[in-house]
């Protein structure tokens, strides 16, 4: 119910920014019931924990952030208590600060200050394969150095103590910025096996270390599953699939459909999301790589004498960049547009309303706006604020 009202106040201002725009309770469409996770205890596929000052003043603890930098009390504390977290994901975060603290190199927690060990992600499948990906900072090492480190990090967690995590993939990333594409600085597989598999509505994905995979693989079906039916592709639609990912999406909506095509910003993902294409047999979806607002304006062209275009978009917090939705607005070949946003508080809304209001020629908004016909919250982050809200627009 708590999720349930964050939702109806966001819809509420959502329907307060429409102009001639009223319904029931203030709400500019029908709001569902929202769907629950079908688990609720260490459900999370994927953790990342940073390293940090802890409560004693060690600078070498692994876990969450809590204060503020603003307050200058950020501390990192231990994650033992979290239920939405397993306990996989709990014990390779406790055997990496054993690590780090035996290690004879600083934390990085100030990239300007110096200092190399920074975060570590720990991803799972439901099956228990245990991915981790652990961040350098370089700084000035040479070579030779960092590879004597990441020996020692190797055999630490192979035949070492952090041999109990049970491992099947262990990935060193030298990364000198906040977050490094693979392509600015390789993953580099010091162990096992290069991917882990999860299983999603019948359908295997391959994940690779920075691939876009929703963070409850349950929870992740009852996503998939509404956007399946409330898309309602035909043997006459092509379905635009943005910020794809690995293709889960359009994978899971292709049946039925005549063509899926993907967009995605990460090579890596759109490599895997062609590979799960593969992996099961669909072969009606096609993944470009690139930024969506360059891709997308050239694309929609080739598709003008299309019967039913429906496009999904599945932006990051950051929402639609503002040349995708005006590249949506403009095709008029799109009727239908589901946005499936996990923060619809946020940056989302701009682009809700921008799909929504009304011709504006200095905005090149030229096209029918479209207006919102259901919202279905997906609680995919129990025991959190966070709720997943998939809205379907039309025109």
């Amino acid at each position: 119910m708590v999720k349930y009202e964050a939702q109806k106040r966001t819809l509420q201002l959502f329907t307060a920014s429409l102009a001639d725009c009223s319904g029931a309770n203030g709400l500019c469409c029908p709001l569902h019931p929202t769907l629950p996770s079908p688990v609720t205890v260490g459900y999370r596929n994927k953790s990342t924990f940073s390293v940090n000052r802890g409560p004693d003043g060690n600078p070498k603890t692994v876990g969450h952030y809590i204060g503020t930098g603003k307050g200058r009390n950020i501390i990192c504390t231990h994650v033992d208590h979290l239920v939405n977290m397993s306990e996989k994901h709990k014990q390779a975060a406790r055997s990496y600060e054993q690590f780090i603290r035996h290690s004879p190199l600083d934390p990085c927690i100030l990239f300007h200050e110096g200092g190399h060990w920074r975060e570590i992600t720990v991803r799972t499948n439901r099956r228990g394969d245990t991915m981790a990906i652990v961040y350098f900072h370089p700084q000035d090492l040479a070579k030779e150095e960092i590879s004597k480190h990441q020996k020692w990090l190797l055999e630490y967690f192979t035949v070492g103590p952090g041999a109990a995590c049970e491992l099947t993939s262990l990935y060193f990333q030298e990364s000198t910025m906040t977050r490094c594409l693979h392509e600015e600085s390789p993953y580099q597989l010091l162990f096992g096996v290069p991917y882990i598999f999860e299983e999603v509505m019948g359908l295997k994905f391959r994940i690779s270390p920075d691939a876009f995979f929703q963070v409850n693989s349950e929870g992740a079906e009852v996503l998939y599953q509404t956007v399946h039916d409330l898309i309602r592709a035909d043997g006459d639609s092509i379905v635009l699939d943005v910020c794809c990912g690995t293709g889960a999406i359009g994978l899971t909506v292709c049946q039925g459909a005549a063509r899926v095509i993907g967009i995605e910003l990460i090579d890596q993902a759109v490599e895997d999301a062609r590979c799960n294409a593969a992996l099961n047999g669909i072969d009606n979806c096609e993944f470009h790589s690139g930024k969506a607002e360059v891709i997308l304006p050239q694309l929609l062209p080739s598709l003008e004498d299309t019967k039913s275009l429906v496009a999904v978009v599945n932006p990051a917090r950051a929402g639609l960049h503002y040349r995708v939705v005006r590249a949506i607005r403009n095709c008029e070949q799109i009727r239908r547009l589901l946005y499936v946003s996990c923060k619809p508080e946020g940056e989302a809304m701009r682009n809700f309303v921008e799909l929504c209001c009304p011709p504006d020629q200095q905005k090149k908004l030229f096209g029918d706006p479209f207006a919102p016909m259901l919202a279905v919250p997906v609680d995919m982050f129990p025991h959190t604020s966070h709720c997943e809200l998939v809205l379907l627009f039309e025109r």
